[in-house]
C-alpha cells in the first residue's frame, strides 16, 4: 500500500495487476470494513475482495483492468492481459535485481571527477592526491575512475568537480586545484550541512517540449538508460 503517487498513481495500479496476473493472486483489498451501501452488490458478478486469494484458472489468459479517474478531468481505463511465460522463467526469477554498484562503468566523453575534503586544505590535499594516482594508473579508464569517486568516497563538506576534455586535462585540473589556481575545468563549492536542503520534483504539466535531448545527446549513460525504458514501453 502506497501513498497518494499523483502522476505515478496509474503507473502503480499497473504495477500491481502486473504482479497479480504473473503470481495468480487476487490481492485484498486494503481498509474495507463493510461495502458501499451506494452499489447493489446482489446485481451482477462483481465483489471486494476481503482477503487475498488465489487467480482461479480457466482455459484463457488472466485479464485486469485499471482505471485511473483524474480530479483534473483526465479519465482511462486499460485491460491488462497475462504475458505467455518464457522457457524456465519463474516469477522469482523477476525479483532478482543486479546491484548497481557491481554494473560495469560506462564510458562517457569526457572525464567527470567528484573530489572533496575536510575544508579547503584537505580538498586541496585530496586533489593532489588523486591526480598523483590517476597519472600513474593509465590502465584505468577515466570512467573507472569518476565510477569509483562517485560511489566509494565518502562526500565531505569541501567539494569540487572536474569536468575535462581528457585524462591528461583532468590531471592538470587536479593539479591547479591542489595549488588554490582557479581553472575553467573545476567547479568548487561548499555543501550545506545545515540539513535544511531538499530536492522538490514537480507533478503533473511541468514538462516541455524538447526536455532533455541535450542530455540524451550528450550522455551515454542517460540515452542508454532512456533506450531501456522506450524499448520497456514499446
Amino acid at each position: 500500500n502506497i501513498g497518494h503517487a499523483q502522476a505515478a498513481a496509474g503507473v502503480a495500479g499497473v504495477i500491481k495487476m502486473v504482479e497479480a496476473l504473473r503470481r495468480g493472486v487476487l490481492p485484498a483489498t486494503l481498509h474495507v470494513d463493510a461495502p458501499s451501501s451506494k452499489v447493489d452488490w446482489s446485481s451482477g458478478g462483481v465483489r471486494l475482495l476481503t482477503e487475498a486469494r488465489a487467480w482461479p484458472e480457466v482455459d484463457r489468459p488472466r485479464r485486469a483492468g485499471v482505471s485511473s479517474f483524474g480530479v483534473s478531468g483526465t479519465n482511462a481505463h486499460v485491460i491488462v492481459e497475462q504475458a505467455p511465460e518464457l522457457p524456465g522463467e519463474t516469477p522469482e526469477d523477476v525479483d532478482e535485481i543486479p546491484d548497481r554498484a557491481e554494473q560495469a562503468a560506462v564510458p562517457v566523453p569526457v572525464p567527470v571527477w567528484p573530489v572533496s575534503g575536510r575544508g579547503a586544505g584537505g580538498l586541496r590535499a585530496q586533489a593532489a592526491r588523486l591526480a598523483e594516482f590517476a597519472a600513474e594508473n593509465r590502465e584505468l579508464s577515466a570512467a573507472e575512475i569518476g565510477h569509483a569517486l562517485a560511489t566509494t568516497r565518502a562526500a565531505l563538506d569541501e567539494r569540487a568537480v572536474v569536468v575535462a576534455g581528457d585524462r591528461d586535462e583532468a590531471v592538470a585540473a587536479l593539479n591547479a586545484l591542489a595549488t588554490g589556481e582557479s581553472v575553467p575545468a573545476v567547479v568548487t563549492g561548499s555543501a550545506d550541512v545545515t540539513g535544511k536542503t531538499v530536492f522538490v520534483f514537480p507533478g503533473q504539466g511541468a514538462q516541455w517540449a524538447g526536455m532533455g535531448a541535450e542530455l540524451l545527446a550528450s550522455s551515454p549513460v542517460f540515452s542508454g538508460r532512456i533506450a531501456e525504458c522506450a524499448a520497456a514501453l514499446a
